[in-house]
């Protein structure tokens, strides 16, 4: 099957290491497609609730993917976010094509495009961290039950279900501060001469056009790989939503070597790939 070039694209909120996250389904993504640059926009591998018991191959893969990427020329910058801020110590690394920042600044068709995760406007991580971790363990808890019964629905010949989408969508709070992220994102944009800002975080996948009485901007938002499965493609000068459930290809390995490795050998060749940069 032939790739998808692509000029740009960002993806956030993998969630690597956690039972919610779809690494299958990204990484089939990442097999069909040919960009030219890949922003990973924050949480892409949950620090916060890592545990080695809990790593899977496919987990592994993405990761692996990604540094494939990067020795074929694709340049990578990671953007960090909150699940994997210990990785902020390492800020403005680079390591061949691939590097690693708190935020980022790109023109784009004579616009300028300012890219971070999100996670400064969320006042509970800032000022109550140990809250917002322990609701990440909970959401984490809620998708493993969702997929409990998920599985009985399919048995039954019924449609998927998601708990934790229906529950943000019917809290007014929920409701208002994903609102308010948005606004604020987007002022704060306006403000400094941004035609776009790109944020993840709130796993709430976007793309609309912001004004205020100082002037206008693109928000866009790339959603996650837990619940939406998205990502934003730029190309020929335009952005473009993307979402499996809807925009999929038939799921495929570009990778047949990176099908076959097992466990151990994923781990060798990421080392083996590190050590040579």
């Amino acid at each position: 099957m032939k790739k998808r070039k692509i000029d740009l694209v960002v993806i956030s909120d993998v969630h690597l290491g956690t039972y919610g996250c779809h690494a299958n389904e990204l990484l089939a993504y990442l097999n069909s497609i040919d960009p030219k640059k890949i922003i990973l926009n924050g949480d892409i591998i949950d620090i916060w609730q890592f545990r080695k018991r809990y790593f899977p191959k496919a987990h592994l893969q993405v990761i692996k993917k990604l540094i494939d990427f990067t020795t074929k020329g694709v340049e990578v910058i990671y953007i960090t976010g909150n699940h994997d801020e210990s990785l902020r110590r390492f800020s403005d690394t680079t390591l061949g094509h691939f590097s690693l920042v708190d935020k980022l600044v790109l023109e784009l068709n004579g616009k300028k495009a300012w890219f971070f995760h999100g996670d400064v406007f969320d006042a509970s991580i800032q000022n109550a961290k140990w809250i917002a971790k322990l609701g990440g363990i909970g959401y984490d808890l809620l998708i493993r039950l969702n997929r409990m019964i998920n599985w009985v629905l399919l048995k039954l010949g019924r449609e998927k279900y998601s708990l934790s989408k229906k529950i943000k969508n019917s809290v007014k709070k929920a409701v208002k501060y994903i609102s308010d992220f948005e606004d604020v994102a987007a002022d704060l944009a306006i403000d400094n001469g941004y035609g776009y800002v790109v944020c993840g975080h709130i796993h709430q996948p976007q793309m609309e056009k912001k004004s205020n009485r100082k002037g206008s901007c693109i928000y866009l938002n790339s959603g996650d790989w837990v619940e939406n499965l998205t990502a934003l493609e730029y190309h020929k000068n335009r952005w473009k939503l993307y979402r499996h459930t809807e925009d999929r290809l038939t799921a495929f390995y570009a990778d047949e070597e990176l099908k076959s490795m097992d466990y151990k050998d994923l781990l060798a060749a990421i080392t083996i790939i590190k050590e040579t940069k």
